[in-house]
Order: C-alpha cells, then sequence, then structure tokens
C-alpha cells in the first residue's frame, strides 16, 4: 500500500517502535542483536524478538552466481535444489518433511550475491533445525541419479520463468548487454547451453569449495535465549572444520563508451521499455552520499500513487500503461538504476522511452518539491521500520546486508542517512548517471500470439525445488 504521511509521521512511528522495545527490555535493546564468531570461523547472529513463540533460522553462503565461471552458469542454484537431496542420516526429500513435522516451513533461494536457506518453526524446534542445516553444511549426498532427476527441474524452471515470459527474457538479456566483463551479465538460473552440459561432479565442486563454515553465517530471529543458541551453535555447527576458500578476483566493468541498444522478438500483448543505468552501489555507510539519493529519486519517480511515474506519464500524459523504477543500493556488484514501461496504444517505445528520459531530465533541470521529497522519505523510512513487524523480514535485512559487505549494525544510521537526503543531492544524481555513456536501452518486439497457444502457465512465489 503506499505511503502518503509525511515524515515526521514515519519518525514518530520509527520512535515509538524503538520506544517500545527499550521500555520494555532496556539491556536487551541495548545490545540486540548478539554475536558470536566460533573458532572455525562461522558468525551467529541472533536477534532475540519474545512477541511470538517462533523462530527464523537463516543459514546465508556468502556464494552466488557472480562467483561461477563460464560454462557452469547456474550451479550456485543448481546446488541450492541439491541441498534438499539428503545426507547419510537424513534421507532425500526429508528434510522438507521434518521441518513440516515440526509445523513449520522452509525454502532456499539463490541471488547473484549469496545462497540462502530459512526455516521458521516453533521456538521448541529450533534446535533440531540447527542441527538438520549442520548437517548438510558437511555431510551433503549428491548423487548423480538425485542429480539426473534435479537438472531437469531446474532446466523446465528456466523454461517457465525466463524462456516462456518475454519480459524476463527482455531483462536477462538487456543485462547480458550492458555489462560486458562482470559476472552479474548472467542469470542466476544459468544458460541453458551449460544447463543442458553440467554434471554432478560440478555440483560437487561448487560445494567443496564455497559450502564451509568460514564462507558462511547463520541469522536466528525469534523468541530465543541468545546464550542458548549459542551454545546449541557450538555444539553442532562447531565441529566443521573450515577450509581454504578461493581467491576472488577483481571483475571490474570496463568503462562504457557510449549508448547501447537491443531488440527482443516475443510473443506478447504489449511493447515494454526496458532501461538501465550504470550508478555506484552503497559501499561506505557513513561517507557515501549518491546511493541514498538515487533510491530516494527512485522513490520520487515511483514510490507511490502520487509519484512522478503514475501521476505525468500514466494519468495526465497517457503516455504510458505501466511505468516503474527499480534500484538496489546493496550489492556486491555493480549497481544498475532501471526504468521500464508499457506505451499506451497508439504511443510507441519511442515515445515512452522520450517521456522516462524527460522525467529525469526535468528532475535534473528543476529539482524536486519539498514535499514530493518529504513523502518519498516518509515512505522509504515507513518500508525500514515496518521490516520490525516480521521476524522473517529481520532475519532477511540482517543477512542481506552482511552479505553485501555491509554490517547490520548500521541499518539504523542507514535509515538516518536517508532521511537526511536533500533536493539537491537527487538533482545532483539525476544531472550525474543519467547519460547517454552510462544508458542501455532494451526493446520487447511483441509478435503475434499463436492462435493455438495455451494459456501461460502462473509462476508461483515461491523457488521451484
Amino acid at each position: 500500500m503506499p505511503i502518503r504521511s509525511a515524515p515526521q509521521i514515519a519518525r514518530r512511528i520509527a520512535h515509538l517502535t524503538a520506544a517500545t522495545l527499550l521500555l520494555a527490555a532496556p539491556a536487551l535493546a541495548l545490545a540486540n542483536p548478539f554475536e558470536q564468531q566460533l573458532p572455525n570461523g562461522l558468525r551467529v547472529i541472533v536477534k532475540e524478538d519474545h512477541r511470538a513463540p517462533t523462530a527464523v533460522q537463516m543459514v546465508w553462503y556468502r556464494a552466488g552466481s557472480m562467483d561461477e565461471t563460464n560454462g557452469t552458469t547456474g550451479i550456485a542454484h543448481i546446488l541450492e535444489h541439491m541441498m534438499f537431496k539428503g545426507t547419510p542420516s537424513t534421507g532425500a526429500g526429508e528434510f522438507s518433511r521434518l521441518v513440516a513435522a515440526a509445523g513449520g516451513r522452509d525454502n532456499a533461494f539463490t541471488s547473484k550475491d549469496y545462497t540462502a536457506y530459512f526455516e521458521q518453526v516453533p521456538k521448541p524446534k529450533l534446535e533440531q533445525m540447527m542441527q538438520l542445516e549442520a548437517d548438510r553444511m558437511r555431510h551433503l549426498n549428491l548423487d548423480p541419479l538425485e542429480y539426473a532427476q534435479e537438472i531437469k527441474v531446474v532446466m523446465e524452471e528456466r523454461r517457465m520463468r525466463t524462456d516462456d515470459q518475454p519480459q524476463a527474457q527482455l531483462f536477462e538479456q538487456l543485462n547480458a548487454v550492458a555489462l560486458l566483463a562482470h559476472p552479474y551479465r548472467v542469470p542466476v538460473i544459468g544458460w541453458m547451453n551449460d544447463l543442458l552440459s553440467m554434471t554432478v561432479q560440478d555440483a560437487r565442486d561448487w560445494y567443496e569449495r564455497w559450502y564451509v563454515p568460514n564462507n558462511a553465517f547463520v541469522v536466528i530471529v525469534g523468541d530465543v535465549d541468545h546464550e542458548e543458541v549459542f551454545k546449541l551453535a557450538e555444539r553442532y555447527y562447531g565441529p566443521l572444520a573450515p577450509r581454504a576458500l578461493p581467491t576472488r578476483r577483481p571483475q571490474d566493468e570496463p568503462l562504457q563508451k557510449g549508448i547501447r541498444r537491443l531488440t527482443v522478438k516475443a510473443p506478447a500483448d504489449l511493447p515494454v521499455v526496458l532501461m538501465a543505468y550504470k550508478v555506484p552501489e552503497l559501499r561506505d555507510v557513513e561517507n557515501d552520499v549518491d546511493p541514498y539519493a538515487l533510491d530516494m529519486l527512485s522513490a520520487i519517480l515511483d514510490g507511490h500513487d502520487a509519484a512522478r511515474f503514475s501521476k505525468d506519464l500514466i494519468r495526465e500524459q497517457r503516455l504510458a500503461v505501466s511505468a516503474s523504477s527499480g534500484y538496489d543500493m546493496t550489492a556486491r556488484g555493480p549497481g544498475l538504476f532501471y526504468l521500464q514501461g508499457s506505451p499506451s496504444e497508439g504511443k510507441t517505445r519511442a515515445d515512452l522511452e522520450a517521456g522516462l528520459r524527460a522525467e529525469i531530465a526535468r528532475i535534473a533541470k528543476d529539482g524536486v518539491a519539498a514535499d514530493e521529497l518529504a513523502r518519498a522519505r516518509a515512505q522509504l523510512v515507513a518500508r525500514e521500520v515496518y521490516k520490525l513487524d516480521s521476524m522473517f523480514a529481520q532475519a532477511m535485512e540482517i543477512g542481506g546486508f552482511e552479505s553485501a559487505g555491509i554490517s547490520y549494525r548500521l541499518d539504523t544510521r542507514i535509515i538516518e542517512k536517508l532521511q537526511a537526503v536533500s533536493a539537491a543531492q537527487v538533482q545532483a544524481v539525476a544531472q550525474k548517471y543519467f547519460g547517454d555513456d552510462q544508458l542501455t536501452v532494451g526493446e520487447l518486439d511483441p509478435q503475434a500470439l499463436p492462435q493455438s497457444a495455451p494459456m501461460p502457465r502462473p509462476l508461483s512465489n515461491t523457488p521451484i525445488r
């Protein structure tokens, strides 16, 4: 739901939430979250939240698709699937059955930066979950027959989520054109040719290379005592031996020297314009300025119903039936600021591209009004505050920051820095980063839908395993 309140309201929510925690447990609020590093290098981060008798455990491995090499793209995601295929003490598929029997839920996800696994269970079952995760961290079965079946599942997932989805094809190919050298150019699910040619030995090599305690951290949020959790971590994760990690070499993207364009032809109802500008990521929480201003710019363009794209491009100019922006300032690799939309009937892709460019150019020339900056600020701050309502969201935030190389303890400081973004800073990034030499433009050219084509298969919100 769009946030339409003033920034003072968002700050009031944050202050009330913090005050409630402080009144309930003063010492805990000052120290929470708690952290301990085991001798084998595994970090254990515990955030106590006693509002409900449940706990979330997340195990994060700092290995994602950006760590892959040509010929094995998609192996990080394949290994995620294989992690549910059992150990000598837990049969194939038994992991999720045990979680369900405990009254919980589990899943996993792979990104460019990391692979993560989670269980949310009643708090008495946390110890069992820690035992299960520690077991598969070191003793995973990688059976060739199980791999042969699972790789078919992954290939079907690629067909459903990319090959059969025109906009997904456009996004995949745009990234491959926008980035020449950095592995962010490769889709997380991998290229189909690599999926066809890889073997179980590739999965085994990946597991041996990255699935070690000194390349992982565990996040536990819930109705727990941190000292008890640390003891359980020592019992189950402590015996796992560390190993030397491969050297990660710099993979800097070469300087772009002009606009890049591509067109994807695919059966679709509507044309799409997708634009990606190269922008910086957050590296230094205290001293960086531009990532916060870019996040605020995205909220001004597309953060709520009254944002510029909805107001100007869709309702007033009737130039687009949809228009959006996207920017994630926390990532291990290079940043891209996305603009996307579909033109209205009677308008062309060129018209929409010009309209999207014009919105940025207007901010670069005239800046932003105080009221729209206030509304965007309130929306961004409220987004961060509302994460406190979910134990899972709290665990995700901690893990997401850490996997990007940013301390989770700086989360409050990041909110403060967002609150401090000025109109001049927003105008400055609009002037600095949105020229043709930073731009890649992708267009979806819709082709006629076959008359006998089946209805598109709905996509699940949950990763397929």
